[in-house]
C-alpha cells in the first residue's frame, strides 16, 4: 500500500486533488502541475471552474499564462493535458493525494467556524479509496485533524484512517503576492497522524517544496501556523497601541519604526494599521483562545491583541471626525473616498479587510462613500458585507472633479501616487504612512 503510493508519487504517476481553489489552493495546484503531476482541482464555485479551463485566472497575482500552460496546452513530456478542474466531488476517487484548503472563518460570536471542513469531509467520504493520503491545510485549532476530520473520513468511507488510507495536516503558509517567498520557497511543516502517514505526506511535498519539516503529530503542525499569525498578531496590536500614544505626543510612529529598524539585532519591524485584515491574522488567535477553554485557560495576551487591533476603525473615524470638524464639516452628507479595499497592498484580496468596517461606520453617519482600488475593480459578495456586493472602485481621473471632503488611505497600493491623490483632496487621513508631511495629511 504504503510502497505503491510512494512510488506513484515519486515517478509522477500519482493524480493530485486539490480541495478549494482559492489563495492557498491555486498555487499548490500550479506547483503540482509545473512538477508534472496530474492535477484535479475542485470547488463549489463554478465561476472559477468555469476561468480555469478557460486558461484565466481570477487572482490578479497569479498570471493566466501559468493557468493556460496547465488547462489549456499539452504537457511536452506526457504529451496531454495535465490539469482539470470541477464542482463534482465524486471524481475524488480518481485522486492518490487529497489537499483540503477550504476557509476556516469565525462564527458570529468569534467561535472557529469549521463548516466548510466539515461540508468538505462529508462529501469526500463518500469516494475516498484505499491508499489515498488525505492532507488538511486549513488553518485550525489544535486537534482538528484527528478529532473533526478523521473521524468523519473514516465513518463515512468504513475505513481506518492509517491503515487503509493516510491522513495528515500541514498549514498553508502562502503570502499573496510575496515576490520573494512563493508556494516553492516556503518550507512546510507536516505533522500525520502516524509514522506512515507522516512520511507519505513528506515525500509528496518533497517533490514541490525547497523543504519539508516533519513535527511528531497533527496538533503540533496546527499549533505551528497559529503561533506563527499569533506572533504578527501581538506584534501588530503593540505598534497600533503605540502608534496611538506617540500620537498625542505629536511622533510619527512610522519614523520611529523606520529609524529603530537600523538596529541590526533585536528588533523586528512590524506597522500599524486601520485594523487587520486578510483570512488569518484577524482569524487564527481566536481559535487557540476557543480551544484553550477546553483547557480552562484564558488566553489574556492574546484576546488583549483582538481587543486593540479590532479596536483600530474606531480609533481611525475618531481622528476623522476630529480632523473634519477641524475644517468646519459635518460628516453627515460629506463626500468620503476611501483608498483601497483589499487588506493588503498589492493584493486583491478582501478578506476581513478593515476598510469594510469603515465604510460601515461612514454608513451610519450618514457619509456618501466611493472606495478606490485597482486592485479590486469590483466589490465580490461577502458574507460579512452583503450590502457593498457590486459597488464599482471610482476611477483615478474622477478623483479631483468629484471634490470630495475627505479621503481615508485603509490601504496603500504601491502603483498609487497617494502624494498626488492627497494634493487633490482638501483633507486626507493616513492610516498607512503613505503620504508626505503636509497640512492637509493627518496620520491615524
Amino acid at each position: 500500500m504504503k510502497k505503491q503510493l510512494i512510488e506513484k508519487i515519486k515517478t509522477r504517476e500519482a493524480t493530485i486533488g486539490i480541495i478549494g481553489l482559492g489563495y492557498v489552493g491555486l498555487p499548490l495546484l500550479i506547483e503540482f502541475g509545473k512538477a508534472s503531476f496530474h492535477v484535479l482541482g475542485i470547488d463549489i464555485d463554478e465561476s472559477k471552474i468555469k476561468s480555469l479551463k478557460k486558461g484565466e485566472s481570477y487572482i490578479k497575482h497569479i498570471e493566466a499564462k501559468e493557468i493556460h500552460a496547465l488547462f489549456c496546452t499539452k504537457d511536452e513530456k506526457k504529451k496531454e493535458i495535465l490539469a482539470d478542474a470541477t464542482t463534482n466531488f465524486s471524481r475524488i476517487a480518481e485522486c492518490d493525494a487529497l489537499l483540503i484548503c477550504v476557509p476556516t472563518p469565525l462564527t458570529k460570536h468569534r467561535d472557529p467556524d469549521l463548516s466548510y471542513i466539515i461540508d468538505t469531509a462529508e462529501k469526500m467520504g463518500k469516494f475516498i479509496c484505499p491508499d489515498q493520503i488525505i492532507i488538511l491545510e486549513s488553518t485550525t485549532y489544535p486537534g482538528t485533524t484527528e478529532e473533526v476530520l478523521q473521524p468523519i473520513l473514516e465513518g463515512r468511507s468504513e475505513m481506518t484512517a492509517g491503515t487503509d488510507f493516510f491522513i495528515a495536516y500541514s498549514p498553508e503558509r502562502e503570502d499573496p503576492n510575496n515576490k520573494d517567498f512563493g508556494t516553492k520557497k516556503i518550507p512546510k511543516v507536516v505533522g500525520g497522524i502516524n509514522p506512515d502517514s507522516l512520511e507519505v505526506a513528506c515525500i509528496l511535498y518533497d517533490t514541490v517544496i525547497c523543504e519539508t519539516v516533519s513535527v511528531s503529530n497533527c496538533r503540533t503542525a496546527e499549533a505551528t501556523k497559529l503561533t506563527e499569525n499569533i506572533f504578527r498578531c501581538i506584534n501588530i496590536a503593540l505598534v497600533n497601541e503605540l502608534k496611538m500614544v506617540f500620537s498625542e505626543m505629536d511622533i510619527d510612529i512610522w519614523e520611529v519604526i523606520d529609524a529603530a529598524s537600523t538596529k541590526p539585532f533585536g528588533f523586528m519591524p512590524f506597522y500599524p494599521g486601520p485594523g487587520l485584515g486578510g483570512h488569518c491574522i484577524p482569524i487564527d488567535p481566536f481559535y487557540l483562545s476557543w480551544k484553550a477553554k477546553e483547557y480552562g485557560l484564558q488566553t489574556k495576551f492574546i484576546e488583549l491583541a483582538g481587543e486593540i487591533n479590532t479596536s483600530m476603525p474606531n480609533y481611525v473615524m475618531q481622528k476623522t471626525l476630529l480632523a473634519m470638524n477641524d475644517i468646519k464639516k459635518s460628516i453627515k452628507d460629506s463626500k468620503v473616498l476611501i483608498v483601497g479595499l483589499a487588506y493588503k497592498k498589492n493584493v486583491d484580496d478582501d478578506r476581513e479587510s478593515p476598510t469594510y468596517e469603515l465604510w460601515e461606520r461612514l454608513d451610519a453617519l450618514g457619509a456618501k462613500v466611493d472606495y478606490f482600488d485597482p486592485y479590486c475593480p469590483v466589490v465580490q459578495p461577502t458574507r460579512e458585507h452583503p450590502q457593498f456586493a457590486g459597488i464599482k472602485s471610482i476611477a483615478l481621473e474622477d478623483i479631483e472633479k468629484n471634490n470630495y471632503d475627505v479621503a481615508i488611505i485603509s490601504t496603500s497600493h504601491d502603483c498609487v501616487d497617494h502624494d498626488d491623490l492627497a494634493s487633490k483632496i482638501t483633507l486626507v487621513v493616513d492610516t498607512r504612512g503613505a503620504c508626505k508631511p503636509a497640512d492637509n495629511i493627518i496620520k491615524a
